[in-house]
Parts: structure tokens; C-alpha cells; sequence
């Protein structure tokens, strides 16, 4: 019994030595386990408890998510209907996007989705698409750089999203509400989106159909780069440094659109850069520093549009040519046309029909509704105030209004070529245009501001600084 004691004794010796000799080899090993199960240091964990729910589900399940905040991205990669209930919040890891979807066929419903990545290469999103057939809808995203973004991602359908953007940050350094690149056949429904860099970016693509969604607070409410044959209807784009920017595209379809209260530095309502084909129809653009913008743009068509309450109507360079206008009204604009050059061949009328113009003061004899002597689409005090911006600071004075006139009877300045033949002696009738109210005169307007002796002896000076401008033309 001793022996076998002792032996039992030595045995344990035995292996309380082994145990000291290999502890260490042990306890490394055992961490090394524990540390395989633990994210790396300053990385989001791999999965949320919505991804796992995710990765068991079969193709096709729909996956009730209930009110509550998850934590961490999510990838949906295989085809899944994901619907909140109560506005589910998906809480990003503040790194990549939070929620990705890689399959198609997809839906992502009602949830809030936020705390994204900041990375503007890696397209960190709220949502990052990259299938198609999918449908997004009835989401709020927030706290986000990109809202949306489509990576070759075609025929998906948005609808009644909310994309508030982070707008703590520089213009510069924020993404796109709706993004969308290298795709095809997209569609966009009743979204709103403030506070991102531009409202909806679009590059490479085609087809896409943007109708009544509202866009403000933001640098471009809409910007084409690269992207024929799509429109957009219904929208409203407004309170922006500018409306739309439509670049280099062609073939462009714009319909019953509002542009307004976009101002900033070098503000407009809609810039067309080397554009060609497009047709602009019963938009509104009001209350910009510049309506429309032309450069290197030729043979688009523009007809029922209000474009009223602007600083300028018009600017074109001489580059921007074949161009029609028709059946527009052209009201309480400061000046019809900035021109940088001196003719555009553009057409101020089509079969027999103009424009409206509230600054004609022509007549109409034969009572058919069209003046009988041409609309000179131009303003001898904005072509001087052009010269010296100094003179902005008597734009509403009886002096610069009488210049106006007299200049309208006794032309003295050959400022461009461009006239409406054809002007219609009253605005045309546009059941959209009365919904949107009389534009707003500018503040500061109105005779009662300037005392007449000072508007007296301002003309004077300005008389004698158009006939210094005559001579001076006259003797080259």
C-alpha cells in the first residue's frame, strides 16, 4: 500500500514538474485561443447580432427586425427582405458602411440606419449598393458621408428615403445624399436630403428616372457628369448654393421642376456645360442670381418654363449655340440676358411662338397677341454695371431705370444681336406656375429709397459715361 502510495506520490511529483516546465507554453497557448476570438485592436467586431440573424437565414426569408438599437455593420448577401418595425436603429461601426448589400433582389425597409465610416475613397455609406433589382424605401439615414450609394448597381428603386448628411463638416469633405456611378435603369421616388455635399450625384450612368424628391441645404441639389439620356420630374431643388449642375451629358429630360432661393457664389438655378439634346418643360426657376447657365451647350429646347425673381435670366457664353426658346415667361428678372460675347444664334421663337417678357414695352396693333416690334433681350445698365460692379449699388434707382428706358428708344450701345421676334404680350398660362405664388420683388426695392437730387446727378454722370463709350467705339 505504501509502494503504491509513493508511486502515486511520484506520479504526481511527475506532473506538477511537467506543469511548471510547460505552464507558460499552456497560458500562451490559451491566449493565443482567446485573442482568436477578439476583434483587433481599434476594428469593429466582424458580425452584429443582425448579421447573424442574417447568416441563418435561407434565400428569400423576410427578416422582421423589431424596435431596438444593433450595433455594427451588416452585409446582406443573399436575397432578403430586412423590414424595421418602430424605426429599428442599425448603428454603424464608424468604419465602412452599415449596411452593404451584395445580392439581388433585396429590400431594406424601415429602418434608421447611421454612423458610417468617414472615407470618402472607400464609398462609406449609410447603404452601399452593389447588385440590383433591389428596393429601398421608407428609411432615415443620418450621421452619414455618403446617404446611398449605387456601385454598378442597376434597376433599383428608392423610395421615401430620408438622408440627413454630417453637417458639421466642410462642403468638400462630405459625400453625396444619393450617389450613384457606373450604373443603369435606376429610379428615385419622394426622398429628401439635406446637408450632404451635392443632393444627387450622377456619373457613368443612364436611364435613371428622378421624380419628386426634395433636395436643399447643400451645395448641388442635382449633378450630371457623364450621364446621357435621363430625367427628372417633379423635384424641388432649393436653398442651395445652386439648383443643377448638368455636365457634359446629353439628351436630358426636365420636367415640372422647381429651382429656387439658390444663392451663393457664382449661384444658379440650373449650369448646362457642354450639353446637347436636352429639353427643359415647365420648370420653374426663381429667385437666383442666375436663372439659367450656358457654356458650350447647343440645341437644347426650352418651352412653358416660368424663370422669374432672378438677378440674371440668362447667362451665355457666345460658345452656347442653337439653342430654342419658346413659350416661356420671363418676369421681374433684373436683367433677361448676361451675354460674354456677342451672339449666340440662339432661337428666341418656333413656329411663330415667343416669349413672354414683363420688361417689353412694345405694343400690339393688330391685337394678335404678339408684339409687333422685336424684344431686345438686353440692359444697358447691367452691361455698364457688368463693366464696374461698383454701379450694383444703384441698381433700383430712378436714375438706372430711366437709363433703361431712354437707351430701350435711343440706342447708344451695340450691347449684343440677340431678340425675340415673335414676344407675347402677356404670360402664358401654367396651372404649376400658380401654385408657386408671385415672385417675391428683391429687398431694397422701390423709389422711396433714393432721395432725387442724388438720382438726379447719378444720371447725369451715367449719361456722360455712355456717351465717353460711344466716342470711344466710334473712333475704332
Amino acid at each position: 500500500m505504501a509502494v503504491d502510495i509513493g508511486r502515486e506520490q511520484g506520479k504526481t511529483n511527475c506532473l506538477s514538474g511537467g506543469a511548471r516546465i510547460f505552464r507558460p507554453a499552456l497560458l500562451a497557448a490559451a491566449l493565443l485561443v482567446l485573442r482568436a476570438d477578439l476583434p483587433a485592436a481599434g476594428t469593429p467586431p466582424s458580425e452584429s447580432p443582425l448579421q447573424k440573424r442574417i447568416d441563418r437565414a435561407a434565400p428569400g426569408d423576410t427578416i422582421a427586425v423589431p424596435p431596438g438599437i444593433y450595433e455594427g455593420n451588416i452585409v446582406i448577401n443573399k436575397r432578403l427582405a430586412v423590414i424595421g418595425t418602430g424605426k429599428p436603429v442599425i448603428r454603424g461601426a464608424g468604419k465602412g458602411s452599415a449596411v452593404t448589400i451584395t445580392s439581388d433582389s433585396c429590400i431594406v425597409r424601415g429602418l434608421a440606419i447611421e454612423h458610417c465610416g468617414a472615407m470618402l475613397v472607400d464609398e462609406d455609406a449609410g447603404i452601399l449598393v452593389k447588385s440590383s433589382g433591389n428596393t429601398i424605401a421608407d428609411n432615415d439615414l443620418r450621421d452619414v458621408l455618403f446617404g446611398i450609394y449605387f456601385y454598378h448597381a442597376d434597376r433599383n428603386v428608392t423610395v421615401n428615403n430620408r438622408v440627413t448628411g454630417r453637417k458639421y463638416l466642410e462642403l468638400g469633405e462630405r459625400g453625396s445624399g444619393i450617389h450613384i456611378w457606373n450604373s443603369r435603369g435606376n429610379a428615385f421616388y419622394r426622398n429628401i436630403i439635406t446637408d450632404e455635399r451635392d443632393g444627387f450625384y450622377i456619373q457613368n450612368a443612364s436611364r435613371m428616372h428622378i421624380e419628386d424628391n426634395e433636395v436643399y441645404a447643400l451645395r448641388y441639389g442635382l449633378h450630371y457628369m457623364y450621364a446621357d439620356s435621363n430625367e427628372f420630374i417633379g423635384n424641388a431643388f432649393h436653398d442651395n448654393v445652386a439648383g443643377a449642375a448638368i455636365m457634359y451629358s446629353n439628351g436630358i429630360i426636365m420636367r415640372r421642376n422647381r429651382f429656387q432661393h439658390n444663392r451663393g457664389f457664382a449661384s444658379f438655378g440650373i449650369l448646362f456645360q457642354d450639353c446637347h439634346g436636352s429639353v427643359a418643360d415647365s420648370n420653374i426657376v426663381t429667385d437666383n442670381v442666375v436663372g439659367l447657365f450656358f457654356e458650350g451647350s447647343t440645341g437644347n429646347l426650352f418651352s412653358h418654363n416660368v424663370i422669374a425673381g432672378n438677378d440674371a435670366a440668362l447667362e451665355m457664353f457666345q460658345n452656347s449655340t442653337e439653342n430654342t426658346f419658346t413659350g416661356n415667361n420671363f418676369i421681374d428678372n433684373l436683367t433677361p440676358l448676361l451675354l460674354v460675347g456677342k451672339e449666340t444664334r440662339t432661337r428666341w421663337n418656333l413656329g411663330g411662338v415667343g416669349n413672354y417678357w414683363s420688361s417689353y414695352d412694345g405694343y400690339d396693333l393688330d391685337g394678335d397677341g404678339i408684339g409687333d416690334i422685336p424684344m431686345k433681350i438686353q440692359n444697358v445698365f447691367q452691361y455698364l454695371e457688368g463693366k464696374n460692379q461698383n454701379l450694383r449699388l444703384y441698381l433700383y434707382s430712378p436714375a438706372s431705370q430711366a437709363l433703361a428706358a431712354a437707351t430701350y428708344a435711343f440706342p447708344l450701345i451695340d450691347i449684343n444681336r440677340e431678340t425675340d421676334d415673335r414676344p407675347l404680350m402677356r404670360p402664358l398660362e401654367f396651372s404649376f406656375a400658380r401654385a408657386a405664388g408671385p415672385p417675391e420683388r428683391p429687398a431694397g426695392a422701390g423709389l422711396r429709397l433714393w432721395p432725387w437730387i442724388s438720382a438726379i446727378a447719378f444720371g447725369a454722370f451715367l449719361w456722360a459715361f455712355v456717351f465717353r463709350l460711344r466716342a470711344v467705339h466710334d473712333s475704332r
